[in-house]
């Protein structure tokens, strides 16, 4: 957009940005993990306030911020209703059987002498059926980390492993927040998103198992994985396990390779997870519901429960009932409240030329593809030591270089990729960072200690940035569209 007001000076433009950046940082030192919880939203729509006041002051009038307001939060409605709708997916998906299903097959790939190379798989596997780093470190990864102990390797290996995979899982999942954050910030669809990004993604995940097999061999191992047996025993013990189940994900795979738009594709593979539930899992179903009634009523409750609300199934063995939860739609209401605050500051910043200002700045410097996106890089691990949170350092440069990457003829998706390849999966490897501080903290291993074998972690904003310069599948915009779009 051009200016309809008085151009903003870099250090106006800066303010909104500085003030953000400072409030959460303390606001992350006094709320700790708690800041998820929503005082970060509050600090986003206050920064976005602090964007208003340089606004008025540069002439631009309330009404016109307003409007900037409900445009950009309009932008990011259809990745809200995507969001709500895999809140669905998940419950149904727990209900039915299909994520302890993959859990459970995936517990069974353990072997001793290649202990960090099956963590790893584990680990990916577990993340992509719940879309969560976080509780697959809390609940997988503890009794991996047990596991490896009692085998003698060493806890930040085990550590590394361990993150790896669940931040492979939790970046290539369709139910992860940031993996629907991402393209809602650079103006992508999700499987959009997600395909384009298996091209940096599976080379960095192929190197870092590669690594995991050959420190596997160095350390050995000797004895068996016994651990295993009693959660898959309580698995065992409440779900029908069986590879019909795999039904469910493998059509929502046919959909997505057949380019069927994301919300009907979502929503079929959440009612494919309610009818598979009611066939495999109907005592599951029933135990749901804690109602009284018919049968018919109790099924009913049941899988509508699974669809809105919290669902929690109980096994008796802790690690397994952590792992078997869902919030179900009402569970992603707190990421929709994030993107609906992230995109008050944002639209506050576009609407005033804010936004343009700063990156006209950091264009100035942008000479090619490869520097473009070491930049964004760069912003978002800047964002992650800085503002101490991921979805943080995934909004702020999604908004700001999102008009850059369009006007150098890119297109969204490299925007969002980059966003991922660097933002989500470098916040665990700082220890102030509430990923760093989480993670740190559940699988007791210092941040220090699982640093240099995160191996994932830190090979994917590399892979990113070097793909970029060599303009290695680097996606153009074709008349106004991605030629992925077109190709659609």
């Amino acid at each position: 957009m051009d200016y309809q007001y008085q151009k903003p000076t870099l250090l106006q433009a800066l303010i909104p940005i500085i003030f953000l950046i400072v409030a959460l940082f303390y606001n992350v030192l006094v709320f700790g993990d708690g800041a998820l919880d929503g005082s970060n939203q509050i600090i986003l729509i206050l920064s976005g306030g602090v964007a208003t006041i340089v606004a008025l002051r540069l002439g631009m009038k309330w009404k016109d911020v307003e409007k900037g307001i409900v445009k950009t939060i309009s932008s990011a409605m259809a990745s809200i209703i995507i969001l709500l709708l895999i809140g669905s997916l998940a419950g149904t998906w727990l209900l039915s059987g299909v994520v302890p299903a993959m859990i459970y097959y995936g517990l069974q790939i353990l072997n001793p002498t290649i202990f960090l190379f099956a963590a790893c798989i584990v680990c990916a596997i577990v993340s992509i059926a719940t879309g969560s780093s976080w509780t697959t470190a809390a609940t997988v990864g503890i009794a991996l980390m047990g596991i490896g102990k009692a085998l003698g390797i060493h806890d930040g290996m085990i550590a590394g492993a361990v993150l790896s995979g669940a931040y492979f899982g939790d970046k290539m999942s369709p139910l992860s927040d940031t993996t629907n954050l991402a393209p809602a910030m650079a103006g992508t669809d999700l499987f959009t998103h997600i395909r384009y990004m298996t091209i940096t993604t599976i080379p960095s995940i192929s190197i870092a198992l590669i690594l995991f097999l050959i420190l596997g061999f160095m350390q050995g191992g000797s004895g068996e994985v016994t651990e295993t047996s009693s959660i898959l025993t309580a698995i065992d013990s409440k779900f029908n396990i069986n590879g019909w189940l795999f039904l469910v994900p493998a059509t929502v795979v046919f959909l997505i390779v057949k380019k069927v738009p994301a919300i009907p594709a979502i929503l079929i593979g959440a009612l494919l997870g309610a009818v598979f539930a009611l066939i495999f899992q109907p005592e599951v179903v029933k135990t749901v519901a804690d109602w009284t009634g018919s049968s018919a009523k109790l099924m009913f409750v049941g899988v509508m429960k699974s669809l809105f609300g919290d669902v929690a199934i109980v096994t008796g063995n802790g690690i397994v009932d952590e792992l078997l939860q869902s919030g179900g739609m009402a569970g992603m209401l707190k990421t929709v409240w994030l993107i609906v605050s992230a995109m008050i500051f944002g639209g506050v910043m576009e609407s005033s030329g804010l936004l343009k200002r700063i990156a006209e700045a950091v264009i100035t410097k942008v000479k090619s593809t490869g520097s473009l996106v070491a930049a964004t890089a760069g912003t978002t691990i800047f964002f992650n030591g800085t503002a101490s949170d991921q979805y943080l350092a995934i909004v702020v440069p999604g908004r700001m270089y999102a008009d850059i990457y369009k006007k150098k003829g890119l297109a969204p998706e490299n925007l969002s990729r980059t966003l991922e390849d660097s933002g989500t999966v470098t916040s665990v490897l700082v220890p102030w960072n509430t990923c760093g501080a989480y993670h740190s903290n559940v699988l007791g291993v210092a941040t220090g200690a699982y640093i240099p074998y995160a191996f994932f972690n830190l090979i994917s904003p590399i892979m990113t940035i070097t793909f970029a310069y060599l303009n290695i599948k680097i996606r153009k915009l074709k008349e106004g569209k991605s030629e992925m779009e077109v190709a659609a």
